[in-house]
């Protein structure tokens, strides 16, 4: 069964840094581009970075400079390191594979908040 499973997500504030993890386990992980999304309350998910199998990056542009995502294929994991973070990046984070959706997982919740 397929599962993706995010963790790394707490209070921090204003200007800290934080590092979100998400496992995928029951699927097809190394040919996909993966990707890390987020939600806001009240907002619809939209998509903060991909990283393609070999390495290729996109990030929003909100984002951009702060944010780092990376990929072990060997484990099936990709990471989302946040830096400067801001009270705009409060949200819930998610992963998933933006060609072949999985289903969404529970995601981590990220507040940067005094």
């Amino acid at each position: 069964q397929e599962q993706l499973v995010e963790s790394g997500g707490g209070l921090v504030e204003p200007g800290g840094s934080l590092r979100l993890s998400c496992v995928a386990s029951g699927m097809i992980f190394k040919p996909y581009i993966m990707a890390w999304y987020r939600q806001a309350p009240g907002q619809q998910r939209e998509l903060v970075a991909h990283i393609t199998p070999s390495g290729g990056v996109y990030y929003r542009d909100a984002v951009k400079g702060r944010f780092t995502i990376s990929r072990d294929n060997a484990k099936s994991t990709v990471d989302l390191q946040m830096n400067s973070l801001k009270p705009e990046d409060t949200a819930t984070y998610y992963c998933n594979r933006p060609n072949a959706l999985a289903s969404w997982g529970k995601g981590t919740l990220v507040t940067v908040a005094s």
